[in-house]
């Protein structure tokens, strides 16, 4: 009996040796905390940049808890720096209690100083403007996925929504339905 229970414990640590960590698969692939849609439906997005943000401790623990929108948001240019601003982080209940929360207050992107000068004669000199397109964690740090941009007329947004229609009515045909 002493003998089996050898075994028996020799099978449980040989199944375990075989696992994955846990931690991996989860840091290396970002995940998605807030998305902007409608940016992609009103604007042409002709180059993404990837950007930190300046967070304070309260806003970190509501973009854990999902609790941020993209929707009203948009990215300003001044004095060579760039700033998130409309975007809306709802305080946690348990949290921020000797901090007054500011849900849409602005907050400071860190992007690097080549990136903020072609970003900054893009939108002075081309006409373009600067999207937030995604918000995400990656590698434990949030960041930011801004667009530039071009905005699209009304006929730009009709033929788009029209060319998806077609692309559905295709897939559909050729399913045999």
């Amino acid at each position: 009996m002493g003998m089996h229970a050898v075994l028996t414990s020799q099978k449980v640590q040989s199944r375990t040796a075989f696992l994955p960590p846990l931690m991996t698969q989860t840091a290396a692939t970002p995940r998605l905390i807030a998305e902007n849609r409608k940016a992609r439906f009103d604007y042409f997005i002709e180059e993404r940049y990837e950007a930190g943000i300046a967070l304070q401790g309260w806003e970190v623990k509501a973009m854990r808890a999902g609790r941020a929108q993209l929707a009203e948001a948009y990215v300003y240019l001044r004095a060579g720096e760039a700033f998130l601003i409309g975007a809306h982080l709802s305080p946690l209940r348990s949290t921020s209690t000797h901090v007054t929360a500011d849900p849409v207050r602005t907050r400071k992107l860190l992007l690097r100083r080549s990136e903020l000068q072609s970003l900054i004669g893009s939108v002075e000199r081309r006409g373009y403007t600067l999207v937030p397109l995604e918000l995400y964690w990656k590698a434990g740090r949030a960041k930011l996925t801004v667009g530039l941009a071009k905005g699209k007329k009304q006929h730009d947004k009709r033929a788009v929504e029209k060319d998806r229609d077609w692309q559905r009515n295709k897939a559909r045909i050729l399913r045999g339905g």
